[in-house]
């Protein structure tokens, strides 16, 4: 099972992007995803994170802008990035606690990044 985040790209500031998130093969259940960033030189930062049942939290920096969501099959978790600045950029990594089946383990998958660059 893999992740494949996807979405990133080069914006002006104010502008918006939508990031995706999904499992392959598809299947199964997000029990928790989240998403981090990290910008050039710096540490990776927990930006946004929802459990099974669609509660979510965000990192003070990115209340208000950014909106994390899940489709109902479970496949695919989003990230909407909206009024962006320069100090949004980085690559956009995702995350999930995801469970193949019931009765079944679950396992800590991550994606590849995908890069937002946002100019000013």
């Amino acid at each position: 099972v893999q992740l494949q985040a996807s979405g990133g790209g080069l914006v002006h500031a104010g502008g918006s992007l939508r990031l995706s998130c999904s499992v392959s093969p598809s299947g199964g259940s997000i029990r928790v995803g989240s998403w981090y960033r990290q910008a050039p030189g710096q540490a990776r930062e927990l930006v946004a994170t929802i459990t099974s049942d669609d509660r979510s939290d965000y990192a003070d920096f990115v209340k208000g802008r950014f909106t994390i969501s899940k489709d109902s099959a479970d496949n695919t978790m989003f990230l909407q990035l909206t009024r962006l600045t320069s100090e949004d950029t980085g690559v956009y990594s995702c995350y999930m606690l995801h469970r193949r089946g019931i009765g079944r383990p679950t396992r800590d998958l991550w994606g590849r990044g995908t890069l937002v660059t946002v100019s000013s």
